[in-house]
């Protein structure tokens, strides 16, 4: 029998260290090798356009899945269900909106960010606000990340908190500053091969640990529950449905694919419209598959941890999986997955700072200094890369809280996701949206999304003795339905605040 307490206080054997230390070492060396003399943003930023789709669809599914995912979703399901699967349909189906709807309008010009197309449509003042809105959303919920990544860390190594995120910070500016968006993709495409393999190295161990295999852990699983997928209960109320699930997800898929920087980014890195579309199609059958791993981890370690192990499992759900990496499995196997997470993380860390730095640079700088020559584009990108990851470090510091951290993660992009995506819709489905107009349908989708948020962080909006009552309502629903109130304000807006210089007639 395994004993849970004799092992809470493991750490990684030194051999394992010594793998993590290798691995991240080849990892940083294998990102500078895509350095370049050619310091134009186009380079920088995306990687002259020359990345296959194969290797795009990698980097999608990378970013996507993260660290917040490797640890917590398969939380999820040790607590509860395969209820989050349900999401995942929305995913597939809002990737295909995204290549009919934007995809198109993105490889019409030469575009470096998704926000050029909203200051085309409608103005420079809306570009700022969008693009602002953008540097919000992704430092919040980038900050999540890098603190779910210290979990890992801490429980490999034993560090605290802040020393494993200003490490995970300090690695990460190395070939990021230097090697651009090539080296993030390529960067995450090897790492995001190596932790699918270790994923089915846990599935297998897992297998083994608990008497009777996966035959028995799907028997009790089944009995317990712990399988359902579907809930067709329309609750707004609840987090995990099938059409919280199936809409929700969609719209969230539409603006996290359709309107933030860091996947933008990425789709506009592909040579052509079409590479571009095979690569965010095929990144959905993948993420799939990954969701259906993690979720079977977490079901496995219910079973592990409620029958074999003795003693109390870890205290949060999301260190779980972790715990069990460290403790569980094989010497050697431990530190590649520990190595893989990190990796991860790493790299999802260094696409946030990089889109950070590109719409910086575009949707401002460059901006107030049209002319500025490509010297001073450079090193100002630099500046900005790094300025961003000191930003990220404060904000991950910020973020250590309760809760499942890839729940706090989608609820913080939520918030503000719904008024992106409510104002690209606007500017793609109506003629007659104006700029001023589409200011206050965002301005009023944001203000509802905060107010939703604050239920879960009343500190937020509680000025003195008012506190805001808002209905319980989902994380799951709030793109949805931020995005639509900014359209329908906006529409209506622009009946009523014409500029004719953005109008669209004919």
């Amino acid at each position: 029998m395994v004993t849970t307490a004799s092992v809470t206080a493991a750490r990684l054997s030194t051999p394992d260290l010594v793998l993590v230390a290798v691995y991240l070492a080849a990892i940083t060396l294998f990102g500078l090798r895509f350095r370049k003399q050619d310091r134009s943003l186009k380079s920088y930023f995306l990687a002259d356009q020359r990345i296959p789709w194969w290797a795009i669809a990698l980097s999608i599914v990378a970013a996507e899945t993260s660290t917040l995912t490797i640890i917590s979703v398969p939380g999820l399901a040790y607590t509860g269900d395969w209820g989050f699967l349900q999401i995942v349909l929305g995913y597939l189906v809002g990737r295909v909106v995204v290549c009919l709807l934007f995809l198109p309008r993105y490889f019409r010009g030469e575009l470096l960010t998704a926000y050029q197309v909203i200051g085309e449509r409608f103005g420079a003042r809306l570009h700022k606000v969008t693009a602002f809105l953008f540097l919000f959303l992704r430092a919040a919920a980038e900050g999540v990340r890098v603190f779910a990544v210290s979990i890992v860390v801490g429980i490999a190594i034993g560090t605290r908190d802040v020393v494993s995120i200003a490490i995970i910070c300090a690695l990460t500016l190395i070939y990021t500053l230097e090697g651009g968006m090539a080296a993030v993709i390529w960067t995450d495409a090897v790492q995001m091969i190596l932790y699918v393999v270790g994923t089915l190295v846990g599935v297998a161990v897992l297998g083994k640990l608990v008497p009777g295999g996966w035959g028995h852990i799907h028997t009790a699983a089944a009995a317990a529950g712990k399988l359902t997928i579907f809930h067709f209960a329309l609750n707004l109320t609840s987090t995990y449905t099938f059409w919280a699930g199936l809409i929700g997800g969609c719209f969230l898929t539409m603006a996290s694919h359709g309107t933030d920087q860091l996947m933008v980014q990425r789709l506009l890195a592909a040579k052509n419209l079409r590479q571009s579309r095979i690569a965010l199609l095929s990144s959905g059958l993948v993420i799939l598959v990954q969701f259906v791993l993690f979720l079977a981890i977490g079901t496995g370690l219910y079973l592990f941890y409620s029958g074999v192990a003795h003693g109390s499992a870890p205290a949060s759900a999301d260190r779980v999986f972790p715990s069990f990496i460290v403790q569980q499995m094989p010497r050697g196997v431990a530190g590649l997955m520990v190595a893989a997470i990190l990796a991860a993380a790493m790299s999802n860390l260094s696409a946030a700072v990089n889109s950070l730095s590109s719409s910086s640079i575009v949707d401002f700088y460059l901006q107030w200094k049209p002319d500025a020559d490509e010297a001073n584009r450079a090193k100002l990108s630099r500046i900005m890369t790094f300025f961003w990851a000191l930003v990220l470090f404060v904000l991950a510091m910020m973020s250590r809280g309760g809760g499942h951290v890839v729940e706090v993660g989608l609820s913080i992009a939520s918030v503000a996701y719904g008024a992106l995506l409510g104002v690209f819709l606007l500017g793609t489905l109506s003629r007659s949206a104006t700029q001023n107009g589409a200011l206050v349908g965002m301005i009023g989708g944001f203000a509802a999304n905060l107010l939703l948020w604050q239920q879960t962080h009343p500190i937020v909006l509680s000025l003195g003795a008012w506190h805001p009552v808002v209905p319980k309502i989902a994380w799951t629903w709030f793109v949805l339905i931020g995005s639509l109130l900014t359209f329908v304000l906006g529409w209506a807006a622009s009946k009523l605040l014409p500029d004719t210089k953005h109008r669209i007639t004919s």
